[in-house]
Order: C-alpha cells, then sequence, then structure tokens
C-alpha cells in the first residue's frame, strides 16, 4: 500500500499544499496522503500558531477529499518535531507493508543533510520532491555525496508551479489584505474567526 505524507508547520495550510498533495497522489498512484502538522518544528525561528488551531485548518482544508487524512502523531510526541521520528512512528501505525513516499519542497530536500538522521530517513520513505516557485536548483550530486544512495530515492514532481507560502498568508493578514484563492474558503473564514495572524 502505497502511502504520502506531508509534513510541515502547516501556519496556514494552503492551496499549494493540496495542490502539490493532489498531483502526488494521482501521479503516484497513492492510497491516501497523510497531512501531518508538525508540534513544535526544529527549523522554524517565528512564532507559530497553537497546534490546536492549525490542526483544525487542516481539517477545514482536506475535508472536500476522501483520500486526504490528518494525523496528530507529531502532536502527541514530545517536541521538537523531525521528520525521521514522525516516518518511523507512522510505519510502525501503518504496518511494514505501507510504502511511505515522503512529500516535500525541493528547497527543503536541497536542507536535508542538515535534517536529523537523513540516512535513516531514505530508508523510511522515498522523497517527493515538488518545485516551488524560486526554489534553489537540485544538486543531486551534493546530495549523494552527503547522503549515499539518497538519487535512487528521490521522485520529482513536476506539477505547476505554486507561488503561495504560509508566510506571505500570514503577511497578508496583518496587513489587513485578501487571501481569497490562497486557502480554502473554510480556513480563511477560520482564520479571521479565531483572530489569527493579526
Amino acid at each position: 500500500m502505497d502511502i504520502g505524507v506531508i509534513g510541515g508547520t502547516f501556519d496556514p495550510v494552503h492551496a499549494g499544499h493540496l495542490i502539490i498533495a493532489e498531483e502526488a497522489r494521482l501521479r503516484l498512484g497513492l492510497f491516501q496522503v497523510i497531512f501531518v502538522p508538525a508540534s513544535q518544528p526544529w527549523l522554524k525561528e517565528h512564532n507559530i500558531a497553537p497546534r490546536e488551531h492549525r490542526m483544525e485548518m487542516i481539517r477545514l482544508a482536506i475535508a472536500p477529499n476522501p483520500y486526504f487524512q490528518a494525523s496528530t502523531v507529531d502532536m502527541e510526541r514530545p517536541s521538537p518535531s523531525y521528520t525521521v521520528d514522525t516516518l518511523a512512528d507512522l510505519r510502525r501505525e501503518l504496518g511494514q507493508e505501507a510504502n511511505l513516499y515522503f512529500i516535500l519542497g525541493i528547497d527543503a530536500l536541497v536542507q536535508l543533510p542538515t535534517w536529523r538522521e537523513p540516512q535513516r530517513i531514505i530508508t523510511l520513505c522515498h522523497l517527493v520532491a515538488a518545485r516551488r516557485a524560486e526554489a534553489a536548483d537540485l544538486d543531486l550530486e551534493s546530495l549523494e555525496r552527503s547522503i549515499p544512495g539518497i538519487s535512487q530515492r528521490i521522485i520529482i514532481l513536476e506539477n505547476p508551479l505554486i507561488d503561495v507560502s504560509s508566510s506571505g498568508i500570514r503577511q497578508r493578514v496583518a496587513e489587513g489584505k485578501s487571501i481569497q484563492e490562497m486557502v480554502p474558503e473554510a480556513v480563511e473564514r477560520y482564520i479571521m474567526g479565531q483572530g489569527l495572524y493579526i
């Protein structure tokens, strides 16, 4: 059973996340895609919204898609959140017959050598790298030198480039600008109703 995993802060979840997840699902024939919000991402420096708000926004965003699920596996583990722990926990939860496909941006893939236990990460999953607008170029040879065997574990997703970012959305909300079309309508209503990012 092939299962996609898309992790992140999701502060907030946006149209780009949903489009990339669906593109990966369709291209790879995934049984489902699991959204895993990080409890406390170790690489994030800004003050993130409380986990309960981020999880609720994910639930609202993925509700229309029966192939999308949300997992609290990161939120149930003591902080900080590391991808290697998330993947190991999901493998235990889903069983060894599950083939995991971790969906990330090429900009994040370039940083993989700085992550915790990158060599173990590539034994736990395939990496599905989505191109993003203004993302760094992928130097596969350099990655292979840092993490031997990674080139056989990468799938490049040539999806439409989505120029939407969570930081840009937070800034627009703080400035009183519209975020319509950047997030699902239910997420926009939730953000405004809860007074997030103001």
